[in-house]
């Protein structure tokens, strides 16, 4: 197995008799460089993208959420709190309630949802890196007035101002039991509260939700120790899989539980389609840039003709010659692979680090310069592919050539 590598090793160094088959080789392998440097770029380029837009959206999402399988609520007076608070690496267990609202400022109104969320949550130091205004998360104060903190899109439509002691939103949600929709007083249950701050995360919670305390919405909804969602907020140090099978243990088939990632499955599909359909349109580039390595390898058999008849004197039989030629098709898509990839991951690394291509002056950006993050299995990915596109496009010239019975 060594002897074809090491003739082909020799003919992709070597001088050809016809210098057009040097320049074409070195286009062939300045095609495939190219192509392997574009898929590690731009695929780095998705995975930082997405986790810019993971660590906006983990913010305001919790490590665990548990639903109920069957119907809207969960009754808490049954539901195993104590348990869950007791389970190893999970720090806070907090009911909260989803519901859609009407809210109400200004002469303005906008259809959104409203959250209600235990007072725990003002201790939560992630989500006070979202909060701007006045005292950052605040549900409530000292003389236990409530308030309401509303997404930044939500306080665009309505003209809420933060800084604005007197600002306040009326909410309306659904009258349970007979409610009457000849009127908005007989539909709906409202109330006002003030506020003083918001927040700012990933644009759609932006612009539809508001959190409020979970007693006030409790209330407000009619619900008598009832809760939509449970969520556990876990330790940085925890194994989010161990302590999701802990609780999926503790709660019963009755419930469902979900990560991150499941919370938001639509936006991870999305981001995941794009990339991988990004991967397929270069992957088509890729297999294009080949065609330089079938002419290449074409006429190289043709070049070489004597020295293959020398092979065949000598005892060496059509299939070692077919694997000298599969060899060096071989050896061109890897040197090309190579090259690329090393330069795609210098640029992505020196991007990661330095930062040198930004997003430009005069806008308000979560990032200054484009965010990109290098995996190792998607290095891997691009030299398999560069690897099976190459064994294929040698492996049929090669064929291709025998059946017409090309004279080597």
């Amino acid at each position: 197995m060594r002897l074809p590598l090491f003739i082909a090793n020799r003919y992709l160094l070597a001088k050809k008799s016809h210098n057009l088959i040097n320049i074409i080789t070195w286009i062939s392998i300045l095609g495939i460089s190219v192509g392997s440097f574009a898929l590690i770029v731009v695929l780095s380029a998705f995975n930082g993208l997405e986790k810019v837009i993971s660590s906006m959206n983990n913010r305001l999402t919790p490590d665990l959420q548990i639903a109920a399988v069957k119907g809207k609520t969960i009754d808490l007076t049954a539901f195993p709190l104590g348990q869950l608070k007791e389970i190893p690496g999970v720090e806070m267990v907090i009911p909260t309630i989803t519901e859609d609202a009407l809210f109400r400022a200004n002469d303005k109104q906008h259809i959104g949802q409203v959250k209600g969320v235990g007072l725990e949550y003002q201790n939560i130091a992630r989500l006070n890196e979202i909060i701007y205004g006045n005292d950052g998360l605040q549900l409530a104060d000292e003389d236990e007035h409530s308030f309401a903190v509303p997404g930044a899109g939500v306080a665009w439509y309505l003209g809420i101002n933060a800084h604005d002691p007197y600002a306040m939103v009326r909410v309306y949600v659904p009258k349970r039991g007979n409610a009457s929709m000849m009127s908005l007083e007989n539909s709906f249950n409202s109330d006002v509260l003030n506020v003083r701050s918001v927040f700012s995360t990933e644009q759609e919670q932006d612009e539809k939700l508001v959190l409020v305390p979970f007693d006030w919405l409790s209330e407000l909804l009619e619900y008598e120790d009832k809760a939509s969602n449970v969520e556990l907020f876990v330790a940085q140090y925890a194994d989010i899989n161990k302590v999701k099978k802990e609780v999926k243990a503790a709660i019963g088939e009755d419930f469902i539980v979900k990560n991150q990632q499941e919370q938001q499955e639509t936006l991870y599909r999305i981001m995941r389609s794009e990339k991988w359909a990004v991967y397929v349109i270069l992957t088509f580039i890729l297999i294009l840039a080949t065609f330089n390595v079938v002419g290449s390898l074409s006429m190289l058999m043709i070049d070489k003709r004597k020295d293959t008849e020398i092979l065949k004197s000598m005892g060496a039989d059509k299939h070692l010659i077919q694997r000298i030629f599969l060899n060096e098709g071989l050896l061109i898509s890897v040197a090309g692979g190579i090259i690329g990839l090393l330069l795609g991951i210098i640029l992505v690394l020196l991007q990661q680090q330095f930062g040198f291509v930004k997003f430009g002056t005069g806008g308000n950006y979560v990032v200054d310069a484009y965010p990109v993050l290098l995996k190792l299995k998607d290095v891997l990915l691009i030299f398999a592919t560069i690897l099976a596109v190459g064994c294929t496009s040698a492996f049929l010239t090669v064929r291709h050539a025998l059946r017409k019975e090309v004279k080597v």
